[in-house]
């Protein structure tokens, strides 16, 4: 009697799941073989509303709120093919490699020869010979070599029709009966290209995205999530990256990217406050704000108000440069805000980094401490 086996994995927005973890149950893999039914009930139970963390997830996971079931293929060799855009040419750049499945990254990174890249002509397009040429070169060959030539030009134009910035099939399947199947895919699409990918964008699950990412976008502030634990508001993207390049020079950890414009209004800098003050990884807040065609008094003014709204509870370091940086300190100086102002930009992300290792220490070993 043949048994057909079922595969089923936990749907969320991370890699590596196979090799993964549920926080709350301890429960090993997103991704499992079901020999029936009532082994598919029993894992799809400790899969779903569990939280998987994965390498790429970070420390918090994503929840998994569905599960897909399917036929387990059989499968002779696995490989790993991604259209994605690329900095460099100014384009889109096809990758490729005759080895695929899972921890790609890290055998990809242990032989970075083990890759195979295309550049693709923007105005030209992929052609047939190229994607031709290009399974031959991850190892395609007689039969199948036309069929997964079909597949590259194919996925080509499901990534511009669509507006992807990634669209990668890993693995790649050649199965013991011959046939050749895309046997998972992740796609990332272009935020930009909402308005003409609606039936894309309704579908999507905002419980899979940071929740502070979401909120931020909510206020117009240019806000990514980080991993370390200096909290950082800056006025201007470059500056921003700048900040970030400085405390990660004097051996820091940014914990976001945080940019409110050089029209921020009160209301923004209040709820960017508040998105830090929420963040219990971060302990300290530096604010590096230029002051422009925002004039600095005006800056600071807001961020007072703000303080007053938030009850703001971490350390802050402050510099205001530019346009009216004199009133600002002084109307910095005169409200009750416990706060640390530098005009030097290096010396700010020092005493940033200073700080945040102090309190990393007092937490660590159970000291309390105040900085009246």
């Amino acid at each position: 009697m043949y048994l057909v086996l079922k595969v089923i994995k936990a749907q969320v927005l991370s890699g590596g799941r196979g090799v993964g973890y549920f926080k709350e149950n301890n429960f090993e893999g997103g991704v499992h073989v079901c020999r029936n039914s009532m082994e598919v009930k029993e894992i799809a139970t400790k899969m779903l509303n569990n939280t998987l963390i994965t390498k790429q997830s970070g420390p918090e996971g994503k929840k998994c709120n569905t599960v897909f079931i399917c036929e387990r293929f059989y499968i002779r060799k696995e490989r790993y093919i991604a259209f994605l855009l690329d900095r460099n040419s100014d384009g889109i750049i096809l990758l490729g490699s005759s080895i695929g499945g899972s921890s790609i990254e890290d055998i990809i990174k242990k032989n970075p020869d083990a890759i195979y890249k295309l550049n693709i002509d923007i105005n030209n397009g992929l052609t047939t010979g190229q994607a031709r040429e290009f399974s031959e070169n991850i190892g395609f060959k007689n039969d199948q070599l036309n069929i997964v030539t079909d597949m590259i030009v194919n996925l080509y134009k499901v990534f511009k029709k669509y507006d992807c910035t990634l669209l990668e099939i890993n693995p790649l399947s050649e199965l013991n009966d011959g046939r050749v199947l895309c046997c998972d895919a992740k796609l990332n699409f272009d935020d930009n290209a909402e308005y003409r990918q609606k039936n894309i964008f309704e579908k999507r699950d905002l419980t899979q995205e940071n929740k502070e990412e979401l909120l931020a976008k909510k206020y117009n502030l240019n806000y990514v999530s980080l991993n370390g634990n200096i909290a950082c508001m800056v006025n201007g993207a470059g500056l921003a990256m700048a900040t970030l390049d400085l405390i990660i020079l004097h051996k820091g950890n940014p914990s976001n990217f945080l940019d409110v414009g050089g029209g921020a209004t009160e209301e923004e800098i209040t709820e960017a406050l508040k998105i830090i003050n929420n963040n219990e990884n971060a302990k300290i807040c530096f604010i590096n704000i230029l002051g422009g065609i925002m004039r600095c008094d005006i800056i600071a003014n807001g961020i007072i108000n703000a303080f007053k709204q938030v009850k703001f509870n971490k350390p802050i370091i402050i510099r205001l440069e530019g346009t009216n940086q004199e009133q600002a300190h002084e109307i910095i100086k005169n409200s009750n805000i416990k706060c640390i102002v530098c005009q030097d930009m290096n010396i700010a992300a020092q005493k940033s980094v200073a700080m945040a290792k102090i309190i990393e220490i007092a937490e660590r070993e159970n000291i309390d401490i105040s900085f009246n």
